[in-house]
């Protein structure tokens, strides 16, 4: 049995599943982490809760191995935007971001400028929600101080061309909300400054997993605002309020969920033995195939087809009149999606089964009589 088969059999969801791009179903392993932290948690044996007061250590030696930044860079955070408010509320100077990013970005921008006036959103002027370093140069400016990115546009399914948008911004700080390609896809993260992301989604490790990884000039650029008592250099800092650590745990309010980091942990280290390379190709295939059948029956995909541009994510635009229907037949034969703004998203993992092939087919088939007719 090959790592890639042994990840893939940890994928337990019913047929018709293709919608990791909103949630992603827990994993085997991550459920079996969940029931095993639980049991140590209900019973409480001497000695066994510290096992869960080492759980953050544990998950940031996870995060750091599948994203190159040290276990000392990365705090654990409750979800994305958690992370990426931590890093914009700390910026000074102008924030560049697409208005039309998921709205973690572009709301974290303007929150902190109303709350703190000391950075400015500055709205990127995007060509059908797609962010590239064309676009970025062509509108960057001596007051902008950081460029805030999506890894994958949540609605066109969009790849940025990271190592690109480094070469245009310069020593501009490069912060990424990496949850769309997080796990799917192999990132050069060693470019940003910034890396926030959960694990919902193609992480599969349920709500309340994420994490914020800085580079060592984040930490001295970005002002930690939030900055709890576990934010210091210090375990319990009683009878003073100690300054922030001159590290990535500035950037923490308060101590982190074990169960959640135990999960979060276990499934990336599942995501380690496998290797990201390894599961992104797995991806590549999956799309293909459903593009393939998206042609076959003639639904318009609008949602790149080059390799190096998607990630898991195929977005199709039927005919706005033949939207409804689309949607009924989907629904009709048991195939799970999200739909909005007049397109219809599918977004497929590493595992793709002959079943859910089948209903997806179905479903496309049942569309394609009706609309003809």
């Amino acid at each position: 049995m090959t790592a890639l088969t042994r990840f893939t059999d940890g994928f337990t969801e019913e047929p018709g599943y293709l919608d990791y791009a909103r949630v992603g179903p827990v994993s085997t392993a991550v459920a079996a982490e969940m029931l095993g932290q639980f049991d140590v948690l209900s019973h409480a044996r001497f000695g066994s809760l510290d096992n869960l007061r080492g759980q953050d250590a544990r998950a940031r030696e996870a995060v750091a191995a599948v994203t190159g930044f040290r276990p000392d860079q990365v705090a654990m955070q409750p979800n994305t935007t958690s992370g990426l408010m931590q890093a914009i509320f700390g910026l000074t100077g102008g924030v560049l971001v697409s208005p039309g990013d998921f709205p973690s970005a572009p709301f974290a921008a303007a929150r902190a400028a109303e709350a703190l006036h000391v950075v400015s959103p500055v709205w990127l002027e995007t060509e059908g929600d797609r962010v590239t370093p064309g676009l970025i140069k062509s509108q960057l400016t001596t007051a902008i101080s950081a460029v805030v990115v999506s890894l994958v546009d949540a609605r066109t399914g969009h790849r940025a061309d990271l190592d690109g948008i480094r070469q245009v911004i310069g020593d501009r700080l490069l912060i990424v909300d990496a949850i769309q390609g997080f796990g799917v896809v192999d990132a050069p993260f060693a470019v940003a400054d910034v890396v926030a992301s959960g694990g919902q989604k193609w992480i599969r490790a349920g709500w309340g997993t994420g994490f914020l990884a800085l580079s060592d000039r984040a930490v001295d650029t970005l002002v930690p605002v939030f900055s709890g008592y576990v934010g210091t250099d210090v375990d319990e800092p009683w009878d003073e309020v100690l300054p922030p650590s001159q590290s990535a745990a500035a950037f923490r309010v308060g101590n982190g969920d074990p169960i959640a980091e135990a999960r979060f942990s276990a499934a990336l280290e599942d995501l380690a033995s496998v290797g990201i390379a390894g599961i992104e190709t797995a991806v590549a295939e999956n799309v293909t195939q459903i593009i393939d059948l998206a042609d076959e029956y003639a639904v318009p995909v609008v949602s790149s087809r080059d390799e190096r541009e998607r990630a898991g994510i195929v977005v199709l635009e039927p005919p706005p009149e033949q939207l409804t229907l689309l949607q009924a037949s989907l629904h009709n034969h048991g195939v799970t999606v999200t739909t909005r703004g007049g397109t219809v998203r599918l977004s497929v993992h590493a595992a793709l089964s002959n079943d859910t092939l089948d209903m997806l087919r179905g479903a496309l088939t049942s569309y394609s009589t009706a609309a003809t007719y």
